[in-house]
């Protein structure tokens, strides 16, 4: 286990990042400054001496010539796609009205026909395969965009629009799992191996594709085994503001069984989508992760084809029938891919299907998945099948990493349903992506099914899958079951060094030769947690007297969830009130000792210091005021296009300022937090056409929106407000998301145009 552990800490992130080496790389960086002249974010690596690296491995061009993997003619296209730095690829986030109005800005302001130094220069296209124009590609490199000053206002406004959560750079093959999965908003949805969250994000725009629904009935799970990155993956998810996503730390090949509350009984939370996108060697990110070149060999892929497979094992177990889970790695190694694959069809025995999708991404541009292929060690060595293995060898090579013999067994596999992305195709990274079908329980719980215990009651009731259909318990065999801390994995794509020791593949040999055991649970035993000790979530109960004067204040609905509040704290006074869905407190009540936490729920309250005085010491915060908005019933004024740009340019304007119909709103209201609500009218369309929601302050002669600098500059662009920072960074300082008496009265300079 101690192998693993030394192999797996050597594993990178997708963002090529050695984890084992921060902490000197950046000493490194300290100690040796870059040359005069040089700007060091246009030398990647210069302290680690990625510069020196040379893109060549001649053991690579011979093993992926040998496998045939490449079509006949086009392998010397492919090495040379290989070696070409990687395009910039966006996608824009954020739900779908307001998704539209950035596609609007982007494609009238910035994506128009640019000139550099009298050359031009082809303009972002958009990607052919992803829905709505949603996600775009241009060859401009970050250099470029980031010193020209003809493009001083686009970098801006991609750095601007990024930190507030409306676009996200993410690279186009790691957009395709989220979209094969089809989610749609009822969907109980785990990230298996989620970190860094950019897939994870998607899957959450999925669920709130309908921006009238605060609280769609589905949720996400998200995990990643490593603490650190678990908090790089709350960053992520934190900018899209849903109280449908929980982050959690645990080891993929063992996540806890979780169980839900339903109609009184504890029932197995079965998941509708799951998406397993596994550590892998990441030889599909030669394009941008340049360090994977000199590190590069075959036994990456023996040493994490094992994990690989335990990880896709409990995966299919935690998969409601009729579910669909999606399978990824950016590598192009069959160990990894399609032999994951095959092994995990056979142990199925039926109960799994691959889905052919060759019609669901219309434009892109793909392999089938192989049928054969055969296995070489780091030592050149070939290996066609599992007889030609010599015993010596059984310790690092298992029958699972080959193809079936058995032909029709093959045949009936449908590997071809596989999509094989290749790097010189459509300008991408290299990918690979299995989307499989659950049509009964795996058979291990058919033959062992085991009774559910309510807790409460003591009585015993049978499990039931997520839709409502009896299913057994999904016992975790023995051969699957793995110490959490005992195993350190990558949560997305990564490499590891091909020196690692062999002790993983003989960890594997042990646990595959009890496979055909008999099944039962795992060994009864407590889970250790480790990393930083996060605050507890505490629940609100309904009689909880912090809302008695929210419910007056405010006119909260009757059907405000006031179950679904809950704080970080169990005593003294409350800062922060986080919302939750019901589906998703459903399932942190139930596994609160099963689960390690990260963090859950979206801002919509906080404590204001002189709040009391004015009614209620809680104001509305903009982070949740698209969930909490539709159960206030007071306190909100409607504004006009006008009374958005006054409030969103200037720092403390007085009530005056607001157009009459606002103007008289507000006149009616006493001091404290307010909500300001724009809503589109269809018969003006050259005014935005999606909601806008901020909360606010309505003061004794004055009123101001409490929003952050970039949110800020995200409405501002959408009401055709130009906004940019001058040369010197200065300027274009819009106020923070801050409490009234923290807030000064300087003026915020923006240059504004009627777009």
């Amino acid at each position: 286990m101690l192998c693993a552990l030394n192999t797996l800490t050597r594993v990178t992130s997708s963002k090529g990042v050695l984890f084992s080496r921060m902490g000197k790389r950046s000493r490194q960086r300290q100690k040796n400054p870059p040359p005069a002249g040089r700007d060091h974010r246009d030398m990647p690596g210069w302290g680690a001496g990625y510069a020196d690296i040379v893109k060549e491995n001649k053991l690579f061009e011979h093993y992926y010539q040998e496998l045939g993997l490449v079509p006949d003619g086009e392998f010397e296209d492919f090495m040379a796609a290989m070696r070409e730095p990687l395009p910039v690829t966006i996608r824009i986030t954020g739900y779908k009205s307001h998704a539209k109005e950035i596609l609007h800005c982007l494609k009238d302001k910035y994506f128009k026909e640019l000139e550099i130094d009298g050359q031009k220069i082809e303009a972002p296209q958009p990607l052919s395969w992803y829905p709505d124009e949603q996600a775009w590609h241009t060859n401009l490199s970050r250099k470029v965009i980031r010193k020209s000053p003809l493009l001083e206002k686009f970098h801006q406004f991609l750095v601007s629009e990024t930190e507030s959560g409306n676009i996200s750079r993410q690279e186009a093959v790691s957009m395709i799992p989220p979209l094969l999965l089809k989610i749609e908003s009822h969907h109980k949805i785990l990230d298996m191996c989620a970190a860094p969250g950019s897939k994870t994000a998607q899957l959450i725009e999925m669920l709130h594709a309908d921006m009238e629904v605060p609280f769609p009935e589905g949720f996400v799970i998200a995990n990643d085994v490593d603490n650190k990155r678990c908090y790089l993956l709350v960053h992520q998810t934190k900018r899209l503001n849903s109280p449908c996503i929980v982050v959690v730390n645990h080891d993929a090949s063992c996540i806890p069984t979780l169980r839900i509350q339903t109609n009184g009984k504890k029932d197995v939370l079965f998941y509708d989508r799951i998406l397993c996108d596994v550590p892998c060697s990441g030889d599909g990110t030669m394009r941008k992760n340049i360090d994977v070149w000199k590190k590069w060999t075959t036994s990456n892929s023996l040493h994490l084809h094992g994990l690989q497979l335990r990880i896709a094992v409990h995966g299919v177990e935690q998969l409601a029938v009729g579910g669909r889970m999606v399978y990824s790695t950016c590598s192009l190694n069959p160990i990894e891919d399609e032999a994951v694959i095959a092994a995990l069809l056979e142990k199925s025995e039926g109960a799994l299907e691959l889905v052919d999708c060759s019609s669901d991404l219309p434009g892109l541009k793909w392999m089938p998945g192989v049928t054969s292929w055969k296995l070489m060690t780091k030592e050149g060595k070939w290996y066609p099948d599992w007889s030609a293995v010599p015993s010596s060898r059984h310790t690092q090579i298992r029958p699972t990493m080959f193809p079936p013999t058995d032909t029709e067994k093959l045949a009936g596999m449908h590997l071809e349903r596989c999509m094989r992305i290749l790097p010189h195709h459509q300008n991408t990274g290299g990918f690979f992506v299995a989307v499989l079908m659950k049509k009964a329980p795996m058979p291990w719980n058919r033959r062992y099914p085991k009774l559910g215990r309510d807790a409460s009651s003591g009585t015993e009731a049978q499990t039931q899958s997520s839709s409502g259909a009896p299913a057994p318990t999904p016992c975790l065999p023995e051969s699957i079951a793995a110490d959490g801390e005992e195993r350190e994995e990558d949560g997305a794509e990564g490499t590891v060094d091909g020196d690692a020791q062999e002790g993983t593949a003989k960890e594997d040999q042990e646990k595959s030769d009890n496979q055909d055991g008999v099944c039962g649970p795992p060994p009864s035993k407590k889970v250790k947690l480790f990393g930083y000790k996060e605050d507890p979530f505490v629940f609100l109960s309904e009689d909880d007297p912090i809302f008695t004067s929210m419910q007056s204040f405010y006119d909260l609905s009757a059907d405000f969830p006031k179950l679904n509040v809950l704080s970080r704290t169990h005593e003294g006074k409350k800062r922060h009130l986080y919302m939750v869905s019901k589906e998703l407190r459903n399932v942190l009540v139930n596994n609160c000792e099963r689960m390690k936490v990260i963090n859950t729920g979206v801002k919509v309250w906080s404590r204001n210091s002189d709040g009391e005085e004015f009614g209620c010491a809680f104001r509305v915060a903009q982070e949740g005021i698209y969930t909490l908005q539709p159960y206030i019933r007071s306190r909100i004024i409607t504004l006009s296009v006008e009374d958005v740009k006054v409030l969103l340019t200037q720092e403390n304007p007085f009530l005056s300022k607001l157009e009459e119909h606002a103007h008289a709103q507000a006149k009616k209201m006493d001091m404290g937090s307010i909500v300001l609500k724009y809503i589109p009218d269809p018969q003006k369309p050259s005014e935005p056409q999606c909601p806008i929601r901020l909360c606010g302050w309505r003061g004794k002669t004055s009123i101001r929106a409490f929003v952050a600098r970039n949110e800020r500059y995200h409405y501002l662009r959408m009401l055709g407000v130009e906004v940019f920072r001058d040369k010197q960074g200065a300027g274009q300082k819009a106020p923070e998301d801050q409490n009234p008496a923290e807030q000064d009265d300087s003026a915020t300079k923006m240059e504004e145009s009627n777009g």
